[in-house]
């Protein structure tokens, strides 16, 4: 990842592994640990609810002591693998010399990478009590793969708890301690959030338990990159390792989110945290109490989000929905009817937005379930009737939009495709892009590319592409193929 993105960071406490080989790993992830930093929360003005909006004058006093104590800290132990470094030879140097553990240090030694072995690791997290009889939700990534999981409540008692479940999609996990009568979270929604009130973190940042951390919420149904179908809640709550699995909680004391992630420039906590709706959290519970596993509606698409360009070429009123860039064959789309160039502007009666609002939608189907999906094709509405699959992975994918379109004629020279080469497309024809310049360019096309159709319509020839170019307005959609992959491209005629 470039530099000057952000780098995604899972929020739980620092693991501390034997060696520092294990050390070393954890820093060069994906998800390095967060270092721990400074937040001053901003006044936010009272949103349409005053009972979980506005600030009381004692603060956050009386939600704290009412549902502190149903916050709890989480503690696992287990193994992780890592290289035990390269096997190094040194000429003329017998490995007992002690000068030899000091020039094997230095780069320039060859050796074969030794084996990977198990370390000790330990981490922190955090988690809060659902019910009286010792249900606990936290992080998948806080109880995944430990072999040995603790929960200390706030008046010190100490108890093992035993893994019910983990949903690594959701990153949700439910453990279980043997308790009665515990003090437990009053569980809300986030639907009801608004941006700009104000939020409550409680939890064990490195450690220190039951931290107490506030700010506002900054936006809602944040698809992040590398993540999945959670449409997260953005915060500017301090949150730090440690925190994760803890609760988000609004100023009526109701839990509405799970804090998970921060967004990073640096590792350290910048004012960008992130939680997964209380809602996804729920229904994962549910599941795992009951079938011990989740399962998810599955529909089969590719989508994309609407720009203004892409609404103005399908002639859509505005940019909404989730624009289908492919179908998989053998999905419940394809043999609902679904096509690419297809809108979806609702799923079982709920209007989707943006893309990032489908993928929840149809996860929450249950596989089998029938549903109206609501579409626009062909500059019209079309309702389809899909029974929906069960997921094994991700329900709907997502695609990045290419570059931002700029002003120019479309600016491609192209091809048609070989025999061969429709044949090694799976027996798809299209336009091959032999050059690419103007308007084309700036969109992000590239030579290589596949043009399969424009506006919704396919092309086979040259003449095809120029002819619906010919009757487009400003803006025109070309769907395109590259490498494995289908998305539209918006390009702005001018």
């Amino acid at each position: 990842m470039r530099s000057r993105t952000l780098v995604a960071t899972l929020v739980a406490a620092g693991l501390i592994a034997g060696g520092a080989a294990a050390w070393h790993g954890q820093l060069e992830g994906p998800f390095g640990l967060a270092h721990a930093a400074q937040s001053v929360a901003g006044v936010a003005a009272p949103a349409a609810n005053p009972r979980s909006s506005s600030l009381p004058l004692n603060g956050f006093t009386d939600l704290v002591a009412q549902y502190g104590p149903a916050v709890v800290n989480v503690t696992v132990e287990g193994t992780t693998k890592v290289a035990s470094g390269p096997r190094i030879e040194i000429p003329g140097m017998d490995p007992d010399d002690p000068m030899f553990q000091f020039f094997r240090n230095f780069r320039g030694f060859g050796g074969q990478q030794g084996p990977q072995q198990s370390v000790p690791m330990r981490g922190e997290g955090s988690g809060f009590i659902v019910s009286p009889d010792g249900y606990i939700l936290t992080n998948a990534h806080v109880v995944d793969h430990a072999n040995e999981v603790d929960v200390r409540l706030t008046d010190r008692r100490e108890y093992k708890a035993k893994v019910i479940g983990v949903d690594k999609e959701s990153d949700v996990a439910l453990i279980k301690i043997d308790a009665k009568n515990l003090p437990v979270v009053k569980v809300g929604t986030s639907r009801d959030a608004k941006v700009g009130e104000w939020v409550v973190a409680i939890g064990s940042p490195y450690g220190f338990e039951n931290s107490v951390t506030a700010g506002i919420v900054s936006a809602k149904s944040r698809a992040l990159p590398d993540a999945t179908y959670v449409p997260f809640i953005q915060t500017d709550v301090a949150v730090n390792p440690g925190n994760s699995g803890g609760p988000l909680f609004n100023l009526a004391g109701e839990v509405i989110g799970i804090n998970s992630q921060i967004y990073s420039r640096t590792g350290g906590y910048q004012g960008l945290s992130f939680a997964i709706p209380i809602e996804v959290a729920m229904n994962v519970k549910d599941q795992l109490m009951k079938h011990g596993h989740v399962t998810r509606g599955r529909l089969g698409v590719t989508v994309q989000e609407v720009n203004s360009t892409l609404a103005d070429s399908f002639g859509l009123d505005r940019p909404r929905g989730a624009l289908v860039a492919s179908v998989d064959p053998s999905s419940p789309a394809a043999k609902a009817g679904m096509k690419s160039g297809d809108i979806i502007l609702a799923f079982n009666g709920n209007p989707i937005e943006r893309s990032a609002d489908l993928p929840l939608v149809v996860a929450n189907t249950a596989p089998g379930q029938k549903a109206a999906v609501q579409v626009w094709r062909d500059r019209g509405e079309k309702t389809l009737t899909v029974a929906t699959g069960e997921s094994k992975d991700n329900n709907v994918a997502s695609n990045d939009e290419p570059g931002s379109p700029a002003h120019g004629r479309l600016g491609l020279a192209v091809r048609s495709l070989t025999p061969q080469e429709v044949e090694q497309n799976d027996g798809q024809g299209g336009l091959l892009v032999e050059q690419v310049s103007g308007a084309a360019e700036h969109a992000g096309l590239q030579p290589g590319d596949i043009v399969l159709s424009l506006n919704g319509k396919a092309v086979h020839t040259a003449r095809d592409l120029r002819d619906q170019v010919d009757k487009s307005g400003k803006h025109v959609a070309l769907l395109i193929q590259r490498s494995d992959r289908q998305l539209f491209v918006p390009i702005d005629l001018g």
